[in-house]
């Protein structure tokens, strides 16, 4: 059940994708015009975020919202309202019926990997495994990261479909939000 929380507060985090980020205090990010405050967890400052009710509702669908406040720490590569949107018309629909959880839940879990990594920290593994590492989600399937310029990542789900992170290092008291312009596919 542990393994479960992390999977979906990382999902959940997932929902704080944001077109701005602009610093409060040191280490307090705008997301979806709210601060995120590292102090409190993703819980606390997801449901804040205008950019992430697409990512909260499949949360709450998934039955995932009680583990958005497990200890971690845990990294959520979140996409916005308009990643989702530009899944094929009417995936998010069909994703949020009761009948698609499973599927629903593992999408979601796999936006999450258990560990704090920074741009800093993701940028460092990449240069030391020769341009390219891979993750694994919470999901049990693998992300990997590359460099697309020196200031940004890319990451490749599975079917090799690619995202960028849009914004870096949204702090939470139980890990970080990197948030992401496309939803990654198992």
């Amino acid at each position: 059940m542990k393994l479960k929380h992390l999977l979906v507060g990382a999902a959940l985090a997932a929902g704080l994708g944001g077109v701005a980020a602009a610093a409060i205090t040191n280490d307090t990010v705008m997301v979806g015009g709210a601060p995120m405050y590292p102090t409190k967890n993703i819980v606390q400052n997801a449901v804040n975020s205008k950019d992430n009710t697409t990512l909260i509702a499949a949360v709450k669908a998934a039955g995932l919202v009680t583990a958005l406040e497990a200890k971690g720490p845990f990294t959520v590569f979140a996409p916005t309202n308009e990643a989702f949107d530009m899944l094929p018309k009417g995936t998010v629909a069909t994703l949020l019926k009761p009948a698609n959880k499973k599927m629903l839940t593992s999408i979601l879990l796999y936006h999450v990997v258990p560990g704090d990594f920074t741009f800093g920290t993701l940028a460092a593994d990449i240069q030391g495994h020769g341009g390219m590492v891979k993750l694994k989600t919470l999901n049990g399937a693998y992300l990997t990261f590359k460099m697309n310029g020196p200031r940004n990542i890319e990451v490749m789900d599975a079917k090799g479909d690619t995202a960028n992170i849009i914004i870096y290092n949204v702090k939470q008291s139980n890990g970080v939000i990197q948030v992401i312009n496309r939803v990654l596919m198992p």
